[in-house]
């Protein structure tokens, strides 16, 4: 992954083991935003391992200006069989609010959408909250088409273990 140019002083660039910390501050940050920072149990290990271990599960961009980071964005492949091609799935884009509007949240997707391009994803895809009125304009603005005949589905904590011990 290439460092994004220079556009209004913003440059983004692949996270490192160094932005650990940075990396779960923007995920709080984000989550607080959402309402929904009582959901959020990562540590910063877990997001070491995540990103920089050696099976890593995801990967992330941070925005700076100058030396200020000012976003985030966290990104993983998934696949999609009726494409036979990797997608890429974007679990979190966090822009700080002092720089919201200005273009970055544009520049990351723009960043991404490069990445999935090099890397021939079929398609790029995320979530959005349906009460979050800025983003789903910035994601039509975008080209962004909404999947309203598909839901989401979450397995988790204690379900997904009584699921995992039917394995033999």
């Amino acid at each position: 992954m290439n460092d994004a140019g220079d556009k209004a002083g913003v440059r983004i660039a692949p996270a490192t083991k160094d932005d650990v910390v940075l990396v779960l501050r923007f995920v709080r940050e984000l989550a607080e935003y959402e309402k929904l920072a009582h959901e959020v149990v990562a540590s910063e290990a877990d997001i070491r391992d995540s990103l920089f271990g050696a099976r890593a599960h995801a990967e992330a961009l941070i925005a700076r200006t100058g030396s200020e980071p000012i976003g985030l964005a966290l990104f993983f492949h998934n696949y999609s069989t009726f494409l036979g091609r990797p997608g890429l799935y974007v679990e979190d884009v966090y822009v700080v609010p002092e720089w919201r509007g200005k273009g970055v949240g544009r520049q990351f997707f723009a960043h991404m959408a490069r990445i999935a391009v090099e890397r021939r994803c079929g398609r790029m895809e995320w979530s959005v909250l349906d009460w979050n009125e800025p983003a789903l304009r910035f994601y039509r603005g975008l080209g962004a088409v909404g999947r309203s005949e598909w839901t989401v589905q979450r397995l988790k904590g204690d379900d997904l273990q009584r699921l995992a011990a039917e394995a033999t």
